[in-house]
């Protein structure tokens, strides 16, 4: 249902702290035209922990009008309370979004039992296609390739956007449920492995600046094309590290405030950029002719 070059885009703010709509709408624009398949707003890369309830809100309504059902909007409503995330969910579904990404619960670790009654409850309750959100390293616990499979019996679970490093699980998991539930890349520097095992796309960091490489990259793959996708995977290599040289989105976003797109502006806990990671950032957008 969901495929290909999927931005996880960023929120920019302006230098008050308030969220910057007008930035917002260009870049959304900027993927549209550099076509990216899906925009996937207020996940992580979004900050949609630092949002409060009427800000998200207002990012992911901004996301749907001015996509304007060119692309599929799935909205990031994920919570580690299982009757907040149905509520808004609801409201995402009302708005108008075509998704929803569904992080795993946070900070609770539940048990892999809880994980499933958690997803089991929002799928009941919201009648939405759903994106499942697997990444350990921000929650503190991995999602198994054995829970995923059990949630993928109920139809509107469509996608797990597997973000845990391990391509075994991910495999698993097409192996063993990959006719009812798709795999995504939730990280770049896997998309073309876990693609070559069946994963049908990513939901990328890179794509925020790269939008059109990232997408070239992806439909080399589809089209089998693999000595030319090994190429561009390589040559993205750097980017996609350098997106992680500190806590995701600060190095994206300041990537796209250097290229003139917005502010670099982060909210706390996350600050600015350290000046020796800033430095290593910007020689490889200066290699790649972004600055």
């Amino acid at each position: 249902m969901f495929y290909g070059s999927m931005v996880a885009i960023i929120t920019p703010f302006t230098a008050e702290g308030t969220f910057d709509e007008e930035s917002y709408r260009q870049l959304i624009e900027f993927q549209i035209e550099n076509g990216t398949d899906v925009i996937v707003p207020c996940g992580t890369t979004g900050e949609s922990a630092t949002l409060n309830y009427e800000e998200h809100n207002q990012v992911i309504k901004t996301c749907i009008e001015q996509v304007n059902k060119r692309v599929p909007v799935i909205a990031g409503t994920g919570s580690n309370a299982t009757a907040e995330a149905i509520e808004i969910s609801q409201h995402a579904k009302e708005m108008g979004a075509d998704g929803i990404l569904l992080v795993s619960p946070y900070y609770n670790k539940p048990s892999q039992e809880g994980l499933f009654q958690h997803y089991k409850a929002i799928a009941e309750n919201v009648a939405l296609p759903q994106v499942l959100y697997n990444v350990p390293g921000r929650t503190g616990m991995n999602m198994t390739a054995a829970t995923t499979i059990r949630l993928a019996e109920f139809d509107n679970i469509v996608a797990i956007k597997e973000a845990s490093g391990d391509l075994t699980q991910a495999s698993e998991i097409i192996a063993n449920a990959g006719d009812k539930i798709d795999v995504l890349s939730g990280d770049d520097f896997l998309t073309l492995p876990l693609m070559a095992c069946g994963a049908k796309g990513v939901i990328s960091v890179t794509a925020n600046i790269l939008p059109k490489e990232v997408k070239s990259m992806v439909k080399s793959i589809q089209n089998g094309q693999w000595d030319e996708a090994r190429k561009q995977h390589l040559n993205l290599l750097d980017v996609h590290q350098a997106m992680f040289i500190e806590s995701n989105p600060v190095p994206v976003k300041t990537s796209a405030s250097l290229m003139g797109k917005c502010q670099a502006d982060v909210r706390l806990p996350l600050v600015s950029m350290g000046d020796a990671t800033l430095e290593k950032l910007k020689t490889v957008l200066s290699k790649h002719q972004l600055i």
